[in-house]
């Protein structure tokens, strides 16, 4: 890691003075060598009373309720968007039924009290910073420091793993600390001329440090993951690297009496679910004794010689509407190919519409597809998101600016008619707390050139398949993220559903394992049966009943990595979990998780 080059820490006082909210530093010192740049200051926040860490003051039933709102819809303060982005991120990724059990039989939605430490973090070599957050309860153990790296689900915004991480850490007087892994909802528009900066609300870019200002003018809307021109995904471990030493250098600041905070005294688990637990995965790689434990909850991983995500997105964007047809998996009409489509462009052969069904569904699984991850597929096909993943992805890996998608995807506000328009102040304000980090979605949508074949999956797919220079940019780009075996002695647990339809266990956790086993690395591998990829889809109609969410087995895990790493107590052995979905009953219980040791 090169030596930090941040300013003093007179520079860092002045940089968050006059901030909403927000504290000065602590005494305790000057800066610590954190792996690379800060970016315009540190953002400290104080969340106690009304307000805490965990749940922004909303509890469990106001986490349940309608999003809160905005005082003036145009002009949010940075407290009702922080209110908000947890709010979201909440929502997306965990299952807030009562029925299903969150906040009291696994997680908790229970005030805790604390402070915030923000700010943007640069890696040498890339262009545009990440955001991070530490969050440090008032209750951190002293006596058994820990602190839980949690980079964000998905493309999310830097709180996109609260209701994984934060549920489980903060309780135990665990520091969690974010990052959004150079993607998260940073949005600019290229109208305007105005993007996000660190309390979240939107600026005239030169007014202030931005999230993501891109190089290039345009129209529209670019978005971190897609148009930095970083490639981000190759350095998820060294984000998740940084996030945690910047966690060190908050508790310097916030404990200064207990200074200093190291990693040799300072137990540090990096803990996510989905893109975040690749991320931590990838960390497990790098060298040094930095990093305690791993839990990689349902981990979009590739290893060499297995297909990475963007070859089965871009073929399933093609094939699975068609193959659902014969497993008789109902999809509502989308821009996905028809199966008469499918046949008239030479990609599965078959008379009728059946036939092309068989052939589509015998193709799939001949590839390493289960009826199983097919089935949770379809949710995929029918919220589109193989076309957004792929659209986004492809523009990452082969580093295209928001003006040069090879495939001519553009982002944007539209009217009534599906025409782009500039977007409004009222939606601009809210996209850093409600957006996803991939359009569509909080009021941005994907906007295909109007004669793409197939609204564009067909050019996504020819970006693997193809030979010419955008093809190569996007394999080349796609090569740089592949995974290698993490350090020896590091302990590594691994869960995954066996019904995970969007990063299919067939294709990267389970190739992971055995090549992490094949060099050595002792990797343990919990598989749990009728767990698909979104516990936040159980709150859709029938899915709670048939699937159970995967967040209380990755707590589990976490329950047995911590006893090891404290008590000594064993790490867990692998496990094929059969549960129980609760079906026709009340609510989810115990007795329907099965988990081992229970």
């Amino acid at each position: 890691m090169s030596t930090n080059r941040v300013a003093g820490r007179a520079a860092l006082l002045a940089a968050i003075t006059g901030l909403a909210a927000c504290a000065s530093l602590a005494p305790g010192g000057g800066m610590r060598d954190i792996g690379g740049d800060i970016v315009g200051g540190i953002r400290v926040t104080e969340h106690r009373g009304g307000d805490d860490l965990l749940t922004a003051g909303l509890g469990l039933d106001g986490l349940r309720g309608g999003a809160p709102a905005f005082v003036d819809p145009a002009n949010p303060s940075a407290a009702e968007l922080r209110r908000r982005a947890i709010w979201a991120n909440w929502r997306g990724i965990a299952d807030l039924t009562p029925q299903g059990g969150f906040g009291t039989l696994y997680g908790s939605t229970a005030a805790v009290p604390g402070r915030e430490y923000h700010a943007f973090m640069r890696l040498p070599g890339v262009r545009h910073p990440h955001r991070v957050a530490v969050q440090v309860p008032d209750d951190f153990d002293a006596k058994r420091r820990c602190v839980v790296v949690a980079p964000a689900s998905g493309s999310r915004g830097v709180y996109g793993a609260i209701a994984v991480a934060a549920s489980w850490g903060l309780p135990k007087g665990c520091a969690i600390a974010y990052t959004d892994k150079g993607a998260g909802t940073d949005y600019f528009d290229l109208d305007a001329g105005r993007g996000v900066a660190l309390d979240g609300t939107v600026r005239e870019a030169g007014t202030a440090p931005l999230g993501f200002e891109p190089s290039t003018a345009g129209q529209g809307v670019a978005f971190k993951h897609a148009h930095s021109g970083d490639n981000p995904e190759a350095d998820w471990g060294r984000h998740v690297r940084q996030a945690a030493e910047f966690a060190l250098h908050a508790l310097e600041q916030a404990f200064p009496s207990q200074a200093p905070f190291r990693f040799d005294d300072t137990t540090v688990i990096a803990a996510a679910i989905s893109n975040g637990g690749g991320a931590v995965l990838r960390a497990a790689e790098l060298d040094g004794d930095w990093l305690d434990a791993v839990v990689a909850g349902e981990p979009n991983i590739a290893v060499r010689d297995a297909p990475p995500l963007y070859d089965l997105a871009t073929e399933a964007a093609l094939l699975m509407p068609c193959a659902l047809a014969h497993l008789k998996v109902p999809v509502p009409p989308t821009a996905a190919p028809t199966c008469a489509q499918a046949g008239a462009a030479g990609w599965v052969a078959g008379a009728d519409d059946a036939s092309r069904a068989w052939a589509t569904y015998d193709l799939l699984r001949s590839r390493g597809w289960t009826d199983e991850a097919l089935r949770a597929g379809g949710l995929s096909v029918a919220f589109d998101l193989w076309r957004a993943v792929a659209a986004t992805y492809a523009s990452a890996y082969g580093r295209f600016d928001a003006g040069s998608h090879p495939c001519g995807f553009r982002f944007s506000a539209v009217d009534a008619t599906g025409a782009r328009r500039p977007a409004s102040g009222v939606e601009r304000a809210a996209w850093w707390a409600d957006a996803s980090g991939i359009p569509p979605g909080a009021g941005v949508s994907m906007l295909p050139p109007a004669d793409a074949r197939l609204g564009g999956s067909q050019c996504l797919r020819e970006l693997w398949t193809g030979t010419h220079p955008a093809a190569t940019r996007v394999r080349e780009g796609i090569d740089r993220t592949r995974a290698s075996a993490p350090r020896a002695g590091l302990p590594v647990v691994i869960v995954h559903g066996v019904d995970d339809g969007l990063v299919p266990m067939a294709f990267t956790s389970t190739p992971y394992v055995q090549a992490a086993r094949a060099a050595g690395r002792d990797v343990r591998f919990w598989q749990v049966e009728r767990a698909q990829h979104f516990d936040a889809f159980l709150a859709l109609p029938g899915m709670g009943a048939a699937y159970v969410p995967l967040t209380p087995y990755v707590h589990a895990a976490l329950d047995r990595t911590w006893a090891h790493l404290h008590d000594g107590a064993p790490l867990p052995g692998d496990a094929r979990i059969r549960p129980t979905p609760r079906g026709t009953a009340a609510a989810l219980d115990a007795s329907h998780l099965a988990i081992p040791g229970r």
